[in-house]
């Protein structure tokens, strides 16, 4: 695991700022959550932590080493795509041939054995059942692919672990159920998350800390409870009685179709 500095980041896409002089701070093993409404940037964050943006200026040190100029492969990150990005004509996973679950191993040259205890091990604390092996992305649910796609960036353990939104393609029931599953792989991998979701009730379940971000910057940064409880200004205020009276709209209304 490895701390998360970043000082003033910034990145521009023509006249949009979509990450404006930015300053965070993560410590070791801290599951980290992003907040904030569409376009705020959430997403440019992370690809600038993993390296798949350049920014504009300001600093990326990870583990206390200047990242910026470090490629993708080299800064210990792995990101979980909110579309899982599997390869869709691989299997699952495959002794023999590349996979899904064996592409990074084979490329490191892992030998065979090795490679079959590393994925069966992720498999176990993934929940990924060895039926589901033989097939292809196209053949899974969206819950099987995101186990998928997380089992994937933890084979070889990241320094930090980047999470776009994994379980925005799942129905309700299975986002509880996944959530769990990722925080309790989080407490026992004790790998430093970043999570960037616009859902605040998952948010809040989830984070040791959160951020609520707009227009490119970061508007609070405390505890979940203390950022609903103790909003730092009228956007933060707003964001929560947004997302709150749409849960409990939601609760009511699942509790009247239950009666």
């Amino acid at each position: 695991m490895a701390s998360l500095i970043l000082v003033d980041l910034t990145k521009k896409f023509g006249d949009v700022t979509a990450v404006d002089s930015l300053n965070l701070f993560i410590p070791h093993g801290e599951f980290f959550v992003v907040v904030g409404p569409s376009g705020c940037g959430k997403t440019t964050l992370l690809k600038l932590i993993a390296g798949l943006l350049k920014p504009d200026s300001g600093s990326i040190y990870i583990d206390g080493t200047l990242a910026n100029d470090l490629p993708p492969i080299r800064r210990g990150v792995n990101m979980v795509f909110q579309s899982y990005a599997l390869f869709p004509h691989m299997k699952v996973f495959d002794e023999k041939k590349y996979s899904n679950l064996s592409f990074a191993l084979k490329l490191r040259k892992f030998v065979t054995p090795k490679i079959k205890k590393i994925v069966e091990n992720v498999s176990e604390q993934v929940g990924i059942e060895r039926s589901l092996y033989p097939r292809k992305p196209g053949e899974l649910s969206a819950g099987q692919q995101q186990k998928v796609a997380v089992g994937r960036s933890i084979l070889i353990p990241p320094k930090i672990l980047l999470m776009d939104e994994p379980l925005s393609n799942l129905d309700p029931q299975s986002r509880i159920k996944v959530s769990d599953e990722i925080r309790k792989l989080h407490r026992e991998l004790e790998t430093t998350t970043v999570y960037v979701t616009h859902n605040l009730v998952e948010a809040m379940a989830l984070a040791d800390r959160m951020a609520v971000m707009n227009r490119g910057g970061i508007e609070q940064v405390d505890t979940p409870e203390n950022i609903y409880n103790h909003p730092a200004n009228e956007f933060v205020a707003d964001f929560i009685k947004y997302f709150d009276f749409g849960y409990q709209m939601a609760k009511r209304r699942m509790q009247e179709l239950a009666s």
